[in-house]
């Protein structure tokens, strides 16, 4: 059973999912009376929307293109987390960060003098989740009919929208892509008119996943830009991706427990006086310990933080399994692998939890570099050095501001632990099936120390430690790297989000075969190309947040 386990994990893990989806169009004329229903549809999802506060997170890359071959590489970089609140608006309110970096904080400051006015601001990125803030209408808006296409299961019409005052300022000049049973807008691409600064103004790709009958959420955004060229700098090119998620964040599971009813059966009174029931004092002080850890897990889970249980969990846990079976290890409690929500490239472990970050996961080329993340993380099980902070064990304590999460949390190691922990890790790695296969761990952790001053944002921790950077697995070799090898992904590169219920999947693509030098965009921005699926009547999460109106009964103002 562990073979076929591990026959799977490592046809997951040793094909890059880079494959682009192919969908079929054809020509075809818009359904009787679709203007309105798409107007009257969009209206309402909107309010719908504004009921929710999601997580939303926004990564930035300046990018520097080559003029030898046009390729393109991070050139600096931005970063933002925070809690949208839509009720009033586009207000967002950011998680504030642990500690500052000053080597970040200068090139960040150098970053933002060479922008030239070209000031980054997440509320700008969080407007791209609505066609029109205040909603749409044919006094505003005329739409033409383009064609039917199909995004992943999801049938659409596909209408360009443009403004129907030219010098309309804000408005939104692109297409949009409506499904075909409820005339829901699940796609738009385009940007606003109407900016003074040309070099401010962005184009964006937004998508929206279904979550349940008539819910669709906004959840992924792309957006770049060319600025112009100034008398002393060339022009600039910025690629972001926006992620939200969060939208049921912490209710899922409390729904859960409330719907588990608990029977005691009839049993005999059973005489324990003589049983060994009673903790030895180090018992007692483990288990006050992992009751602070449990406070501190669910926290970050309901906060939305920390992602449920799931797929990429049970992957994870089975290479702490082999790294544990072939090192002869027993752990009680047994280790297990946690996945923290962010992009952020980072690790850390809660007593017995080890936690990589989404970010760190999407890029991982392979199953053997997982293997050295984690051995890294097991070293730290290992030493046991990390002491817990008791006073989490009692949960009134975890009652603060959800903002300030990120300065209440540190779970990073001191550089002695590290050094303990590397020699570790590489002490499990050689006894383990992995030994033979670390030359693209080494590669990556090379690759992404020598991209290190180009993304300082994307390799600062929130939580955890950004020391994969030291991580040495195997000795380094004069060997050059076989053409079409793989070192790192672009960012979502593995994992898909689901932005309802937080749930993350490993991507089903097709392996792309050897890339091309320029095709592999280790750490990069690449656009997101949603499969689009819809939620069954029948699944637990479809009735949650579901809008009562029938598209049969939608009308439009005009």
């Amino acid at each position: 059973m562990r073979g076929m386990r591990m026959i799977v994990l490592a046809l997951l893990f040793c094909a890059a999912p880079l494959a682009a989806q192919e969908y079929p169009t054809k020509p075809d004329v818009a359904p009787p009376g679709a203007i309105p229903k798409i107007i009257a549809r969009e209206n309402q999802e909107m309010e719908m929307i504004r009921k929710r506060s999601p997580m939303v997170e926004t990564y930035i890359q300046r990018v520097k293109v080559t003029e030898a071959d046009g390729s393109w590489r991070p050139d600096g970089d931005h970063y933002f987390i925070g809690r949208a609140n839509l009720a009033t608006g586009l207000d967002l309110e950011s998680l504030a960060n642990r500690h500052i970096n000053p080597i970040h904080a200068v090139i960040g400051t150098l970053t933002r003098l060479f922008d030239f006015g070209a000031e980054f601001l997440p509320k700008g990125f969080l407007q791209m989740i609505y066609v029109d803030n205040d909603g749409l209408s044919t006094e505003k808006y005329k739409f033409d009919f383009v064609r039917s296409e199909t995004l992943g299961e999801v049938g659409t019409f596909v209408f360009d929208v443009t403004p129907v005052q030219t010098d309309a300022k804000g408005r939104f000049v692109g297409r949009i892509w409506v499904e075909d049973q409820d005339f829901t807008i699940v796609r738009f691409a385009g940007s606003y008119s109407g900016h003074d600064q040309k070099n401010l103004k962005f184009h964006f790709d937004t998508w929206r996943v279904n979550g349940g009958p008539n819910l669709w959420l906004p959840a992924f955004i792309y957006s770049e830009e060319t600025t112009e060229t100034f008398p002393v700098a060339k022009s600039q090119t910025f690629k972001s991706q926006t992620r939200l998620w969060g939208y049921n964040s912490g209710q899922s599971h409390q729904e859960q427990e409330l719907s588990q009813l608990r029977v005691e059966a009839a049993a005999p009174v059973i005489d324990k006086s003589q049983q060994d029931t009673d903790l030895t004092p180090y018992e007692e002080q483990r288990a006050w310990d992992q009751q602070a850890l449990n406070n501190i897990t669910e926290k970050l889970e309901r906060i939305g933080l920390l992602a449920p249980a799931g797929e990429i969990d049970k992957i994870m846990d089975t290479t702490v399994e082999n790294l544990i079976a072939e090192n002869h290890l027993e752990f009680n409690p047994e280790v297990h692998c946690r996945v923290m929500m962010t992009s952020t490239i980072e690790s850390f472990t809660l007593g017995h939890t080890i936690v990589l970050s989404r970010g760190l996961i999407d890029v991982l080329p392979d199953e053997a570099t997982l293997a050295a993340m984690l051995a890294k993380e097991l070293g730290f099980v290992i030493l046991d050095r990390k002491s817990i902070d008791s006073r989490y064990a009692f949960y009134d304590s975890l009652r603060f501001d959800e903002k300030t999460t990120f300065q209440h949390f540190d779970f990073n190691r001191k550089p002695d632990q590290d050094a303990a922990a590397s020699a570790k890790a590489a002490a499990l790695l050689k006894n383990s099936q992995y030994k033979d296969d670390l030359d693209t761990a080494e590669s990556f952790v090379t690759e992404l120390r020598d991209r290190s001053h180009e993304i300082p944002n994307l390799i600062s921790p929130r939580l955890g430690d950004a020391k994969i950077l030291e991580i040495s697995v195997v000795p380094k070799t004069d060997d050059e790297i076989t053409a079409g090898h793989i070192v790192a992904l672009p960012l979502g590169g593995r994992i898909k989000l689901d932005p309802w219920d937080d749930s993350l999947e490993l991507l089903k693509a097709r392996p792309a075969g050897a890339p091309s030098d320029r095709a592999k965009m280790p750490f990069e921005i690449t656009p997101f190309n949603i499969y689009l699926t819809r939620v069954s009547s029948d699944n637990p999460k479809a009735s949650q947040g579901a809008v009562a109106s029938s598209p049969e009964n939608l009308t439009a103002s005009h």
